[in-house]
């Protein structure tokens, strides 16, 4: 049976998923080169870029979305900002995971108020708020409106998560063997990693829909029997 909000390639793209995860592990740990000063601890660097980058895209497709269903109330765009927004809080989670990771080899802190952890922090517990404002408004026009708001006013703290180091203060940096940027497998490894990432983010965020899609389904079911017996 197919369900609704699946793509007829959603199986072959977690193939894939799997599969550029395997490599990215694959160049992450053994094809990369170990950085001078941070050594091992650098390796992180490669999940914690990817994990941010998708998180930005995934919040990104948020504001998108919640544009479109301000501008067409159609339910459609209410349901991929949701799914979509659930997939971002999983990667900023893991933004902030290892980032403290990599702040204790750099700053010998498991935490610091630095400009870009802060604001990302900020960007989490937006993204929470809004899934508070979609548990806590029942009526489903209402809660969709409030979201979609919601969505756009929170994507405002990108940019400012993105500009943060330029703006207020230091950010860990990770050069190569001459210091002027990455070394070339070091970039190798971190763009099969961020496209890792990005397939898993469409793939997560496909099943978000459907399963979304499945909830409202049941939901409209009961609303028509609950009427069916009520007459």
């Amino acid at each position: 049976m197919e369900v609704k909000g699946l793509s007829r390639y959603h199986n072959a793209l977690g193939w894939l998923s799997a599969v550029l995860m395997l490599v990215s592990l694959y160049a992450i740990f053994q094809y990369a080169p170990l950085e001078k000063t941070m050594r091992e601890v650098q390796k992180i660097f490669y999940i914690h870029v990817g994990a941010a980058w998708n998180a930005f895209l995934a919040f990104f497709v948020v504001f998108v979305a919640s544009i479109l269903y301000l501008r067409t109330r159609d339910r459609k765009w209410d349901t991929l900002a949701a799914a979509s927004a659930e997939v971002g809080v999983l990667f900023t989670t893991l933004v902030l995971i290892t980032g403290p990771i990599w702040a204790r080899s750099a700053w010998n802190t498991w935490w610091t108020w630095e400009a870009r952890l802060t604001t990302t922090l900020v960007l989490w517990f937006i993204y929470m708020a809004y899934f508070l404002v979609r548990a806590g408004v029942a009526e489903p026009v209402r809660r969709s409106v409030l979201s979609a708001v919601f969505g756009i006013i929170g994507f405002l703290d990108v940019p400012i998560v993105y500009i943060a180091v330029k703006l207020w203060g230091y950010h860990p940096l990770v050069f190569g063997k001459e210091g002027g940027g990455l070394h070339p497998k070091m970039l190798h490894a971190l763009i099969v990693t961020v496209f890792a990432f990005t397939a898993l983010y469409v793939y997560l965020m496909q099943k978000g829909v459907a399963l979304e899609n499945t909830r409202l389904a049941l939901q409209d079911l009961k609303d028509r029997l609950r009427e069916k017996f009520d007459q």
